[in-house]
């Protein structure tokens, strides 16, 4: 019998996952605190729960794609209610950047409930979401794979089954997001160094495209950067939050990592100059601020 999926987060990533599992002929419910995305959802054929409850009774598998591990806590055992509201056997995916630590402790919570979790980050940004092709680090007991039947198929290109227990997933996201950080605060001062020397921009982007120095990070963001288009694909106070995340487990392990640190306060200085909800690739304006750089302007 075909699973029911239930969408909580219908952003960029969100959005892309619940419409790509319509697709594949999942059905799919959705829910959002913003009223236009629970129009644009419903618009394209999805079912709109009022409430974290009424989907919850309507659904056999949750996909949790909120901000932060306090609003994935909230939604599971404070006010959404869910675990007190999801039928025995269903499975709750869990895919905020969290803290690895937490997972395991969501996980035993939920089984004394009756209830899976699946610790299941996702990486591929909006484009890959919406073509249902987006890559999802998963850890979890076997029994919680089994419980989710197809579903995570239905909105992943790829699924890494990473271990039988949750927290290896988010351990796994973390490094990513450790090396996006990096990368994506390389490019802009990449960027910036190139400007304040002389270099025409688009060139130099063009050529670095086709070396040894790029990266994705470095060819998915500096176009924004050409563009003078801020707006935020991923925010820059997402990395102040991920990076810190890195940093904060690290530190819980004794281990160094001084190129975390340094991209943390290059994303923390470029909010507090006022860029934190502004694309990530806004780190190049705080470059731009203290050598007197003129940054691409966007186009009427």
């Amino acid at each position: 019998m075909m699973k029911t999926l239930g969408v909580i987060g219908l952003g960029s990533m969100g959005y892309g996952a619940a419409v790509s599992a319509l697709k594949r002929g999942v059905p799919t419910w959705g829910l959002d605190l913003n009223p236009a995305a629970c129009e644009r959802f419903a618009a394209d054929g999805g079912r709109i729960a009022a409430t974290p409850a009424e989907l919850a009774r309507n659904c056999d598998v949750l996909l949790l794609l909120v901000v932060n591990a306090a609003q994935t806590e909230e939604l599971l055992f404070g006010s959404g209610a869910l675990a007190a509201t999801l039928k025995p056997g269903s499975v709750v995916i869990a895919s905020a950047t969290v803290d690895p630590a937490l997972p395991p402790q969501w996980e035993a919570k939920l089984a004394e409930r009756g209830l899976w979790l699946i610790d299941g980050p996702v990486s591929g940004g909006a484009k890959k979401a919406a073509e249902g092709a987006m890559t999802v680090m998963a850890s979890g007991k076997p029994e919680a794979f089994a419980a989710a039947g197809e579903v995570l198929d239905a909105f992943a290109g790829k699924v890494y089954r990473l271990g039988d227990r949750a927290g290896i997933g988010s351990t796994v996201k973390m490094v990513n997001q450790h090396l996006a950080g990096v990368h994506i605060a390389t490019a802009c001062e990449a960027m910036a160094l190139g400007m304040r020397a002389g270099a025409d921009p688009a060139q130099l982007y063009e050529v670095i495209c086709n070396s040894a120095g790029m990266s994705w990070m470095f060819q998915n963001r500096v176009p924004h950067i050409l563009d003078g288009d801020y707006r935020p694909l991923s925010a820059v106070n997402i990395f102040v939050k991920d990076l810190g995340i890195v940093l904060d487990a690290a530190r819980k392990l004794a281990f160094p990592l001084p190129l975390a640190a340094a991209a943390h306060q290059l994303y923390l200085a470029t909010a507090a100059a006022g860029h934190g909800q502004e694309d990530d690739s806004a780190v190049i304006k705080f470059y731009a601020e203290l050598a007197g750089l003129e940054l691409p302007k966007a186009q009427a």
